[in-house]
Order: C-alpha cells, then structure tokens, then sequence
C-alpha cells in the first residue's frame, strides 16, 4: 500500500477485496468428505494431550524452584532469588495458558457438535471444559452460533461490529470528496475523521492492550464490541436477553450454573490453598487464556481488507470468508509458529474452513483449508493475514475505527 497527497487530495493504492459471488456448494464440494467425519475418541485423546502437556510444564516448574536457593544457586545479590522465582511462574503462566487455550478450543467445538457424532457428549463435554475456564457453555454457544450465520453482517452478527459513521456521530459520506473503498479523500475530510476517532499511537497501545486482558469478560458481561443494536444492559448470563429465544432459557440457566460451581470452586481453593497459589496456578493462566482468546478472534475478524455487509450485500458464502487465516506467534519465528498452532489446534490458521463448516473437527481443518485454498485461488481470493501477534494487534487496532459506507 503506497500513499500520496496531492491537490488536497490524499489517494491510497490499496489491495484489491474481492467480494465472493461463490455459492456455498462450491465451497463444501472444495472439501474432501472425509473431512467431515467426527471422532469422540479421537477428540478426547486432544483433551489427555492438554492436561498432560499441563501438568508437565507445572511439574517442570515446581521442579525448577527447588533448585532457586542460595545452597543450590549462586547469585550475585539475594533480591535474585524472588525475582528469579517470578520469572520461573510467569513462564508457567505463559505456556500453561497458551495450551489451556487448546482446551477452551476443543470446548469450542464441542459447540459446534465437531467433537463427536453425538449431541449429548458435545454438550456434556463442553459444559465441563468451558464451565472449567469460566464461560457461560450454552450461553456462547448460542450467541457463537449466530456469529457463524451472519459473519460480517452489519445489524445480524454477535461481536466484531465496527461502527457506523452515524454511530460516531460524523456526516454521511460524500461522494464528491471520497471514494467509499478508501482509496481517494479530501484533506479536509481525512482531519474531520482523525478529529473524530483518532490517531495516536498510546491510545492505540493501551487501548488494544485493555482489549486482550479485559475484551473477554467485558463481552460476556456487557457486550462489548458486541451487537450495535442491542439495548443497554445485554449479557450472556440474563435468560430472558434480547439474543435468546423462550425456548432456549433452561440452557443459559444451566449455563449460569456451570459458572456459580465455577466460582465457587475457585472460593474453596483459594479457602484452602491461599490466594497467591490460586493466582499462580490458576488465575494468572486464566488471564492468558482470555488474551488469547480475544487475540485470536479480533484477528481473524478484524482487518482493512475485511468487508462488513449491510442486509442487502449479505450472503452466507460472503460473510464465511469475510475472515482470515493467520499465524499465531508466527511473527517470533517458525518454530513460535508451530507451537502456537499446535497448542490451540490450528484455530488461527485454519479459521476460514472453519467459517466454511464448522462441523469440521480441527485435526481435519488443516487438510480441509488446504483445498479451500486451491479453489478459493481459482476465484482470485486470498484469505491469509500477517502471523497473529501483538505487533499485529496494535496495527489492526490503531487501523480499523469505522465502517466507511
């Protein structure tokens, strides 16, 4: 992308978006059938795989600490040794949250009924493993389901809504002195919308920096970055909101319980244990999870090339690859890459198949995506973003304020 200004004018040679016109037969037909097939025993052996590479990087560390002591190390000044001892469980923190990540992404498949054949195991083991990190199961569930349906739908998708220019209280555009892609605007119109949204570089650290720690739980229980168009007060925890119909209230109650024995677990630990081991262990992981988490989706869905429809463009074919594949911590590197593609099941890089079907369980997405790909060439689109990492973040954060038409 070069950018020029001349003539009070700033014009941008920009990527071409394709807007696909395929059907969503062309798409599934792109995919191997044996894709589709679903295996609970195969599912469950990535759930072992989690807990036990877990409780070997607990293990690791607990190992680790009884050699940080002035008889086993010697270091140059005592106030190493709790420093040393930090270092040791922000590390565990790190790892033990990138593949508690896995868990949350095969309870996430639990939800789309990819983790077997049968709809009770789906939601039995989903309601344990969410209800373990402290989601809502049936609840997201619901919601998750919609954000398929209407991915990139302006009034019908559940997160990742970019507001409006109305919603920004900005005038409506003008023809005369921008183009609606972008690529050509007025000066005086650039200054209006920076005078407006803004463009500082702090704001934009701290702002995508409060987005991963407090983005997750934020949405659940307020609905931020969430649906535009519902009323004040929404969450994922009232039976009777505006996103769930009458039918589906005994799910989001049995979701809140999930959640009242998850709290109520964590009060017994900390009852028990002491809080700083409940922290350690537990909370601090917990928090990489929900950055993860958000880091993961907001890239997938967030992006300049990234159209949002409004009802009349919107098919379902077009919001499925309204996304990208990217990936994570492939910009530390291609063995970060590999880890993190391993310790959260390829989520982040094979997103778009995922989009595509969300029946296909995630050790099948990856041959899945690699079709996907090749027909998605034929057509001239390209669904791949930059590694997902928080250089990426801070781009696409500081880059994506509003919806321009």
């Amino acid at each position: 992308m070069s950018i020029k200004s001349q003539d009070s004018v700033t014009s941008i040679k920009q990527n071409e978006v394709v807007i696909p016109d395929l059907t969503i037969k062309d798409l599934l037909s792109a995919i191997p059938a044996h894709c589709f097939k679903r295996s609970a025993l195969r599912s469950s052996l990535y759930i072992a795989w989690d807990c036990i590479v877990i409780g070997g990087i607990y293990k690791t560390a607990t190992f680790v600490e009884t050699f940080i002591n002035p008889e086993s190390l010697s270091l140059p000044h005592p106030i190493l040794y709790p420093v040393a001892r930090f270092s040791l469980w922000s590390l565990y923190g790190f790892w033990s949250g990138l593949f508690a990540t896995g868990l949350w992404v095969v309870a996430h498949e639990c939800g789309h009924q990819a983790f077997s054949e049968s709809k009770f195991i789906n939601n039995s083991v989903g309601w344990v493993l969410h209800s373990a990190l402290g989601v809502p199961y049936h609840s997201w569930r619901i919601t998750h389901a919609k954000h398929h349906a209407s991915t990139g739908h302006m009034t019908q998708d559940q997160v990742f809504v970019p507001k409006t220019r109305g919603q920004l209280g900005l005038p409506p555009l003008d023809p005369t002195k921008e183009n609606i892609l972008g690529s050509t605007i007025s000066n005086d119109v650039k200054n209006e919308l920076w005078d407006a949204i803004g463009d500082s570089p702090i704001g934009a650290t701290l702002g995508s920096a409060a987005y991963l720690l407090g983005g997750w739980p934020a949405y659940l229980i307020r609905n931020a970055s969430g649906q535009k168009r519902y009323p004040a007060g929404t969450n994922h925890f009232n039976p009777n909101a505006v996103m769930f119909a009458p039918h589906q209230h005994g799910a989001v109650v049995l979701s809140d319980a999930g959640i009242l024995l998850w709290m109520a677990g964590l009060a017994g630990s900390i009852y028990t244990f002491g809080f700083l081991t409940v922290f350690r262990l537990y909370i601090v992981p917990y928090f990489w999870v929900n950055h993860w988490l958000v880091l993961i989706t907001f890239l997938q869905h967030t992006d300049p090339l990234l159209p949002h429809y409004r009802p009349s463009e919107f098919t379902f074919p077009r919001g499925a690859l309204a996304t990208l594949d990217r990936n994570l911590l492939g910009d530390c590197g291609k063995i970060m890459g590999w880890i993190g593609a391993h310790a959260t099941h390829g989520i982040s890089e094979t997103h778009v198949a995922h989009h595509v079907s969300s029946k296909i369980p995630h050790y099948n997405a990856w041959e899945a995506s690699d079709a996907l790909r090749k027909r998605l060439a034929q057509a001239g689109i390209v669904l791949r973003g930059a590694p997902g990492g928080w250089s990426e973040v801070y781009r696409v954060f500081k880059e994506c304020k509003v919806r321009r038409g």
